[in-house]
């Protein structure tokens, strides 16, 4: 089925009632506890204190939440990518309890030690470039927030607003000004 749009006012209108605000999160040290290295187990997958509650605000607020993660411990084999899978359905289990749920999760599994360089690695950007192309991102009305400077240049290469937090400190909580 096609529609032909003679009234750009009506075009515009369904374009931007398409497109999505989203939250784009790093994973480790903002939603889960980063020990430093890397969470290789669900064992060692520890939500951070308020971060479920700030995601569900969030989401109430009209934003969609899109997990950008690193794991370059699956290129390093510290961890197979079926343990990564794991913490991220039991995140979604506890999202879903709480009466949400994430739209998606991307990860990146290679290190530059062992794979080189690669384009969707932050501080590149193509993990985030991809969700926005799925989903029908509204970049003006999208944030990242991230605990390293590499997310946040990563946000910002994608045309996203990248806000930097202090590790472990969780999500931050649903402010006006965003």
């Amino acid at each position: 089925m096609s529609f032909v749009f003679r009234d750009l006012k009506v075009k515009s209108l369904i374009s931007s009632q398409m497109s999505k605000k989203v939250l784009f999160l790093d994973r480790d040290g903002v939603i889960n506890h980063d020990p430093g290295d890397y969470t290789k187990s669900l064992e060692e997958f520890n939500i951070l204190n308020g971060a479920i509650e700030s995601m569900k605000t969030w989401v109430m607020e009209g934003f969609e939440i899109i997990i950008i993660t690193n794991q370059g411990g699956l290129d390093k084999g510290l961890y197979p990518k079926e343990n990564v899978e794991a913490m991220h359905q039991y995140l979604q289990g506890e999202c879903i309890l709480a009466g949400f749920s994430i739209l998606d999760f991307y990860y990146c599994p290679h290190h530059p030690d062992y794979s080189g360089k690669c384009l969707c690695r932050k501080p590149e950007s193509l993990m985030i470039e991809k969700a926005i192309h799925k989903y029908n991102v509204d970049i003006t009305k999208s944030i990242m927030f991230g605990d390293k400077s590499r997310d946040i240049e990563a946000a910002e290469k994608a045309g996203v607003k990248g806000v930097k937090i202090d590790i472990n400190s969780g999500v931050p909580e649903f402010h006006h000004k965003f």
